[in-house]
């Protein structure tokens, strides 16, 4: 047996023989304190038959043919998986949870809470253990890094999101009294209200469905385009202010999305300054256009242009300037080579960013809600079918799976569109080349795109920062800091100091919960793009497609559906900072994957096979050759889930406790109160911290180095002349 997995096997028999079995004392489920080999010996039988499989996991240290060793340390995990499972999921909080067991065994039954550090140790140990008796099998090529890692994501992804997922998602063939009632999901899914085809009248309406689907290709379209435009002037240009226009890109990501709303509202509505300004000026009638489909998709453009940036420029920093200085050498022009070279290189950083545009424009919850109207989507209609006074969990439920319809149809397309092309840029060749300047019409069109975007962005900004510094924003424009000092309040006190304000709990809890869920999120997920582009398995695309599942369900249903798993054993983690974070990381997941699979799509896997070939192993291989080259995609992961993390509101403000209340909903509860001024004081804090912590970010990280030149050391078209 290797060293591995015989360390994973001792901390299996620790964590059933020393750890706590169970995580909570529980006064109406007395006796469940120590360890699981403890707890069987007092009493808790269904725990003794675990040690089964831990001396099972023993056997190949004491000698044993390669393909008998292999077979033990298989049956050993899938033994001990299938008891933790069996015994996890049949014995709950009052005694058995089926009523076959009921009836054989008499009712109420055992009962236990639950599982613990013990209980999760070992069975991590038993998931490891397996995966390193199938790749002593010959598994992927007999990588026990490979197989494990594959076992860890599928597991993690099985557990946080298709577990409680399939939860809520069952209810849309139940009734109200949980019994199946497939015909009632036939006439929830068939609703007129969701398909039907009334945009022809004058009130512009169709279907929810349709409405949700046309602003999601509208939004996918806007912020690929201007997450492009972006790109190329940071990375192709010699613009003197490309670093203030960097930050102006990722500003808006910074931002609780209701706050850009509101900021919204305060310019262009009835009584917004711009409006009022409007009809001073000329005579133009204040109009209440910004609620609806316009109000919408400016602010999904505004909050969501920044993923298309971070997933688009480490792309097309990693075209190789020499393919495009071959096809000048070939006397193409420059608009030639940007459209037959540059453009179709970029295809999977286009493909994964209009991806994540639509997916992330079709479970948006906050913009549509305040500033929705009579323009109805798929998520606010989840929303409300779940809290308002309909309480339909099972019309959610459907709507969740239409929603879940688009996103594997979106999928589906991108990978049709991608094909099986290959976008190899980064390679180990010399590659000293000057990227080459955007052709005139490019440049132009970039920097009427970005300029005036990133100008009004500024205005959004500006809105807000005076809201911040105002007694009342739009009534009395007088200055006042009473807004900060009632929520930052710091007082000195015989102890020492003594943080007053009300927003330091929330604030404190919040960092605490980014601090920890952003490392994870870009650890699972940029090794899952990894696994996805290096490896090849069965089920790959499936595999695939599940990362991207919780992320295309709508906040809300993640709340309630992380509520109804985790509440009762085996995994009893609501009222906790970990469900928080766990619900983080696989709702931000999927950007880590997608912003790694398009910079690894760049990356010759000769690079990998070369440190492979010298004898380095798998892990040693993707932390001192993959993860260097993916400085761009680390960088996306980390600031997205961070910034997630401080601005989500839709999925926590089901899991927030008064320990861990999030900083959003302390700002949605000031907002409901009518303290706006408050409300957008916190959020400019938190804009200022965000802008600290994605600096931090990128210098901890640091930049990406191929070996080329940048593109400010030339920014005139190469001449390229004809030898005579």
């Amino acid at each position: 047996m290797s060293r591995a997995a015989l360390g994973w096997v001792v901390l299996g028999w620790i964590g059933y023989a020393l750890l706590p079995w169970y995580g909570f004392e529980r006064a109406d489920v007395p006796g469940l304190t120590g360890s699981g080999l403890v707890l069987g010996v007092k009493g808790a039988w269904w725990l003794l038959p675990i040690i089964a499989p831990l001396l099972m996991a023993l056997r190949p240290t004491f000698g044993s043919a390669p393909r008998s060793e292999s077979d033990w340390l298989i049956a050993s995990g899938v033994l001990g998986l299938a008891l933790v499972i069996l015994q996890g999921f049949t014995i709950g909080l009052n005694g058995w949870t089926l009523d076959l067991l009921k009836n054989l065994f008499g009712a109420p039954g055992p009962r236990q809470a639950g599982m613990g550090y013990g209980g999760a140790l070992s069975s991590t140990a038993f998931l490891i253990v397996l995966c390193h008796g199938l790749a002593a099998r010959g598994w992927c090529r007999g990588d026990a890094f490979v197989t494990s890692s594959i076992g860890i994501v599928l597991a993690l992804i099985i557990v946080f999101v298709f577990f409680p997922v399939s939860t809520i998602l069952a209810s849309a063939f139940a009734d109200n009294k949980g019994n199946f009632a497939p015909m009632e999901f036939v006439a929830k899914f068939l609703d007129r209200s969701i398909w039907g085809l009334d945009c022809v009248t004058s009130d512009l309406r169709c279907g929810v469905a349709w409405n949700t689907l046309f602003l999601g290709i509208l939004v996918a379209f806007g912020t690929t385009l201007l997450g492009l435009a972006f790109a190329l002037i940071a990375t192709r240009t010699g613009f003197k202010f490309k670093k203030l226009l960097r930050v102006m890109s990722v500003l808006p990501i910074i931002t609780p999305p209701f706050v850009i709303g509101l900021a919204l509202i305060l310019l262009f509505g009835r009584s917004g300054a711009l409006s009022a300004a409007l009809y001073e000026w000329f005579g133009i009638p204040r109009s209440r256009w910004i609620y609806g489909l316009p109000g919408v998709f400016i602010a999904q453009l505004l909050a969501f242009t920044p993923i298309a940036f971070l997933v688009l420029i480490g792309v097309v920093q990693g075209i190789s300037p020499t393919l495009e200085e071959a096809s000048q050498t070939l006397r193409a022009k420059s608009w030639t080579t940007f459209i037959t070279v540059t453009l179709p290189l970029m295809r999977p950083g286009l493909a994964n960013a209009f991806l994540l545009g639509f997916v992330e424009s079709l479970a948006d919850f906050g913009n549509p809600l305040v500033l929705g109207g009579n323009y109805e989507v798929l998520s606010t209609k989840i929303f409300f079918a779940v809290v308002g006074a309909q309480q339909d969990q099972g019309r959610a439920a459907v709507l969740s799976i239409i929603l879940l319809a688009f996103t594997l149809g979106a999928f589906w397309l991108q990978h049709a569109w991608l094909g099986k092309k290959v976008y190899t840029t980064v390679t180990g060749k010399g590659d000293a080349g000057i990227p080459l300047p955007l052709p005139r019409r490019v440049a132009a069109a970039s920097y009427l795109t970005a300029i005036p975007w990133a100008l009004f962005t500024v205005a959004i900004y500006a809105i807000i920062v005076i809201g911040a510094f105002v007694r009342s924003m739009g009534r009395d424009y007088t200055p006042t800091l009473d807004h900060f000092i009632t929520a930052f309040r710091v007082e000195r006190a015989d102890w020492g100091i003594y943080f007053s304000g009300s927003a330091w709990n929330s604030f404190f809890a919040t960092v605490k919960v980014a601090a920890l869920s952003a490392p994870l999120t870009a650890a699972i997920g940029l090794l899952t793009a990894y696994l996805l582009t290096r490896q090849r398995f069965s089920g790959q695309r499936a595999f695939e497609f599940g990362t991207l599942l919780s992320f295309a369900i709508p906040g809300t249903v993640v709340g309630v559906s992380y509520i109804l798993a985790f509440n009762v054993p085996p995994i009893e983690i609501t009222g906790t900072g970990f469900v928080l974070v766990m619900c983080f990381v696989f709702r931000n997941m999927p950007v880590g994957v997608r912003s790694g699979i398009a910079t690894l799509s760049q990356i010759d896997k000769s690079l990998d096979e070369a440190s492979l070939t010298l004898g380095a192993r798998s892990f040693t291989t993707m932390r001192r050759v993959v993860l260097p080259l993916l400085r761009p995609a680390i960088v996306a992961s980390l600031v997205y889930s961070f910034v997630r993390a401080m601005t989500a509101v839709s999925a926590v403000i089901f899991l927030v406790t008064a320990e861990y209340n999030m900083a959003t909903t302390y700002i949605v509860g000031r907002v409901e109160a009518g303290e706006f001024g408050l409300a957008i004081a916190y959020s400019t804090a938190l804009i200022f911290v965000m802008l600290l912590a994605i600096v931090a970010i990128q210098l901890a990280v640091g930049e990406r180095r191929l070996g080329r030149r940048s593109a400010s050391a030339n920014t005139s078209p190469v001449a390229v002349q004809a030898t005579p």
